[in-house]
């Protein structure tokens, strides 16, 4: 086709032409040949950038070996601990299943309860310390606590009552109270009420108040409450109980007056125990507060004072600026204030160091008076006792007078007279020597010691203690090393054992162990932690015992913390939430 234009054509338009058609058996010309008689057209395509592919990961072999490595070894862990779990299973709990078989053998043959280790509670609860989740142990303690109801019940309807008593208390700790027992218990005491004359106990009542017994088993105070017990509304007894809280109260308001803050809070909690809601209580309270922080303030300056004193080397002596003075007037406001019981342990060790110092400069009658006036203060100590030990191998020693030593060598005419030179002092004669049989005695004492301390036989049982076998070992050998080197161990041996008594929860022996410490190590500064753990491990297990219901072993927990840590807030919290029955 060719873009000339046929200048004849019709209403002036151009016609298509077909070109020269008697060409097209001719070759074609080359590309690059300029004649091909067409204009030249140039075609101008773009350059442009193809679209991005996606990239295609390829994976290799190794990247499918270690996959499949991967899952097969989680495979294999998952599987294994699932068989262990499955053999865990299939393993059977001998011991476990050994106690629990002997438990239900002993509810069933009737041995519910005891203390030789072979009873149904003991073996049930046996197995709960094995495995604290058994459902089994868990029901057949409760089988063991209604066990004790039934039997309650039955002593009480024979007319048993202090068996029925006894029984109710087991049931009501196994338990944990409710309403069978509440109401068992309710019908004892109106039976021990109905079982005594109401005119008998009505004297009784008014012989104790007019002596002054006020609380106790057979104070006026439980005599009107037990006729309560089998009378609710009996006027007479409602009548001796206002006079018993007006008496203990005044008896608390006294007791403020001469500044004794002790006695004032004992009176209180007995008040607070016998009515719990008499309405001077919070009166009395309020008073006893303020009377204790007016006294803590001169308790605190008098304890500060006295250890001031300790630093000064004022130990003791005339005057009432020494640390002896300081502290014996903060046990006048506190009779049972830790720190200040502290104090007087530190002084009586200083008065023994001050002994031992006199023993090396052979002062033996020094030595004598400063340790008599530790041994007042501190008669257990192990240091006491060793220094009275040195001081009996020291004998006094007789200075020559000058006449007697004149006599013994009178001067010569003829020599001149000089001045005659210092005598000398002559040495300590040395110790008797020991005899055989008491050289044996010795060794044996320190013996027996030995093994009485490593029983827990610290200061008890006395003459067996390993305290009185040691010091009866070194009144026949004071130079004993074997009796000294023991009676210094003691202390820590203390200690020791005293973590071991708290860990096994027997309170009873760290309380024991607790009180040889301070007797054997009077100022030790370990007896304060120690004394604070055991009074936090008493409150802990008065908590759970009211939780079980069991309150009469709650009140006996927080009375021996009330002893250690008389004004401990727990101790009163504790102590209000015996008495609400909460």
């Amino acid at each position: 086709m060719s873009g000339r234009r046929d200048q004849n054509g019709r209403d002036g338009r151009a016609e298509p032409t077909l070109g020269d058609l008697g060409d097209l058996e001719s070759p074609r010309p080359r590309a690059d040949d300029p004649d091909d008689r067409l204009p030249p057209i140039s075609f101008h395509t773009p350059r442009t950038t193809p679209p991005a592919r996606h990239r295609r990961v390829r994976l290799r072999t190794w990247h499918v070996v270690a996959l499949v490595a991967v899952l097969i070894l989680g495979a294999g862990v998952w599987a294994m601990r699932e068989y262990q779990n499955s053999l865990r299973d299939m393993v059977p709990r001998t011991e476990l299943n050994d106690v629990l078989s002997r438990a239900d053998k002993a509810l069933q043959d009737g041995h519910l309860d005891g203390t030789d280790g072979t009873s149904a509670r003991e073996l049930y609860q046996g197995a709960r310390a094995l495995e604290p989740d058994n459902d089994r142990a868990r029901d057949g303690l409760h089988q063991v606590g209604m066990a004790e109801l039934s039997r309650a019940d039955t002593a009480f309807r024979a007319g048993r009552l202090d068996e029925a008593q006894q029984e109710l208390t087991v049931a009501r700790e196994l338990l944990g109270g409710g309403s069978d027992v509440d109401r068992l218990d309710r019908l004892i005491r109106q039976a021990r009420g109905a079982a005594q004359p109401a005119d008998d106990l009505v004297e009784r009542a008014q012989q104790a108040f007019n002596a002054g017994r006020l609380t106790g088993k057979d104070g006026a105070g439980a005599l009107y409450q037990q006729m309560l017990a089998a009378d609710g509304d009996n006027a007479v007894a409602q009548h001796g109980l206002d006079q018993v809280g007006a008496a203990l109260a005044a008896q608390v308001r006294a007791a403020l007056a001469h500044g004794d803050a002790t006695t004032a809070a004992s009176t209180i909690d007995q008040l607070a125990a016998l009515l719990p809601s008499y309405g001077d209580l919070p009166a009395l309270r309020a008073a006893l507060a303020q009377a204790r922080q007016q006294d803590d303030g001169a308790l605190l300056e008098a304890i500060s004072q006295g250890q001031q004193a300790l630093r000064d080397g004022r130990i003791a002596g005339a005057g009432d600026d020494t640390a002896l003075a300081h502290f014996q007037a903060a046990l006048k406001l506190d009779p049972n204030n830790v720190q200040a019981r502290a104090g007087l342990g530190q002084v009586a060790q200083a008065l023994v160091v001050q002994a031992n110092a006199a023993l090396d400069a052979d002062d033996t009658e020094q030595a004598s008076r400063l340790l008599d006036q530790a041994e007042a203060l501190a008669p257990k100590s192990a240091d006491l006792a060793a220094a009275k030990a040195r001081l009996t191998t020291k004998a006094p020693q007789a200075r020559p007078s000058a006449s007697t030593q004149s006599a013994a060598t009178p001067p010569t005419a003829a020599a001149p007279r000089q001045p005659a030179p210092e005598a000398a002092e002559p040495p300590p004669p040395p110790p008797p020597a020991l005899t055989a049989d008491q050289i044996e005695q010795v060794a044996e004492l320190v013996r027996r010691a030995r093994t009485a301390a490593t029983q827990g036989q610290i200061m008890l049982p006395p003459g067996e203690s390993a305290y009185d076998l040691y010091r009866n070992a070194l009144a026949i050998d004071g130079n004993n090393q074997a009796a000294l080197q023991g009676l210094e161990d003691l202390p820590n041996l203390v200690v020791q054992l005293f973590n071991q008594s708290l860990a096994s929860g027997d309170l009873d022996k760290a309380g024991e162990l607790l009180g040889a410490l301070g007797d054997l190590s009077p100022g030790d500064s370990n007896e304060s932690v120690l004394r604070e753990r055991l009074v936090d491990a008493w409150l802990d297990q008065a908590e759970q015992q009211l939780d079980r219901g069991d309150r009469a072993n709650a009140a006996q927990s927080i009375e021996q913390a009330r002893r250690l840590a008389p004004y401990l807030p727990r101790v009163s919290e504790l102590s209000r939430r015996l008495q609400s029955g909460h």
